[in-house]
């Protein structure tokens, strides 16, 4: 099964400093027939102002993945860390038994464009972390390119869940297949581009949750950057 999410279907937000369009229920905006997708919770797509930021403020049990499309973001927790992330760069925390943290755009000129992804963690109560990674960027052309999963590694960030994060720039023309096994889910979003996917046509910010489909077939009809979720 394929629900088609166009760009124009997410909740957005206004306030100045920060532009946030919200795939998921969050915060002032509540829909009760989209609290989530497996055991994702949240994919907020920010625009934050130089200078500009989340302050301290307290989280448990989630797993907290921030992707950063262009900028820096800068990290400080009560763990002790602090970590500047820029595009090629992935975040992944833990909330587990509770950790308070910050997040600001680490530029006072340069605005900050990221996508900050909630999951359910496999279990709770799980020991509060925090990971700072960078992937090879060149990587992601024509190829599915992990930066996120369960094993980790030098350039792909840990996640205490059965889930794992691509990142791809398709050219234009170029096909790639992802498989599926058994009832997974996968959650698809188009940064840019144009991107055809099993017959449907994506364009810049449209999202797809696919259900239980074998084949995923991947058809750039325009230079495409993309992000694939494959999860439970």
């Amino acid at each position: 099964m394929i629900q088609v999410f166009p760009a124009a279907s997410r909740s957005s937000m206004d306030i100045g400093w920060l532009k946030t369009h919200r795939s998921f229920s969050f915060g002032d905006y509540f829909d009760e027939g989209n609290t989530g997708f497996g055991v994702m919770r949240v994919c907020n797509d920010d625009d934050i102002a130089p200078g500009r930021g989340f302050g301290p403020h307290p989280h448990s049990d989630m797993e907290i993945v921030t992707i950063v499309l262009s900028g820096a973001i800068k990290h400080e927790d009560s763990l002790g860390h602090v970590a500047v992330t820029t595009a090629s760069g992935v975040q992944r925390m833990s909330a587990g038994t509770g950790v308070v943290h910050a997040e600001y755009n680490a530029s006072e000129t340069e605005p900050l464009t990221l996508l900050q992804l909630w999951f359910m963690p496999s279990e709770r109560g799980l020991a509060p972390s925090f990971e700072n990674v960078t992937y090879v960027s060149e990587a992601m052309h024509n190829a599915l390119l992990p930066v996120v999963t369960p094993e980790g590694g030098e350039h792909a960030a840990q996640i205490h869940q059965d889930l794992s994060i691509f990142l791809s720039k398709l050219e234009s023309g170029k096909q790639l297949t992802h498989r599926q096994h058994g009832e997974r889910r996968v959650f698809l979003m188009v940064f840019s581009g144009k991107l055809a996917v099993n017959g449907t046509v994506l364009a810049e910010k449209d999202a797809l949750r696919i259900t239980a489909e074998p084949a995923i077939e991947l058809n750039a009809l325009e230079n495409a950057h993309f992000m694939l979720i494959d999860l439970p």
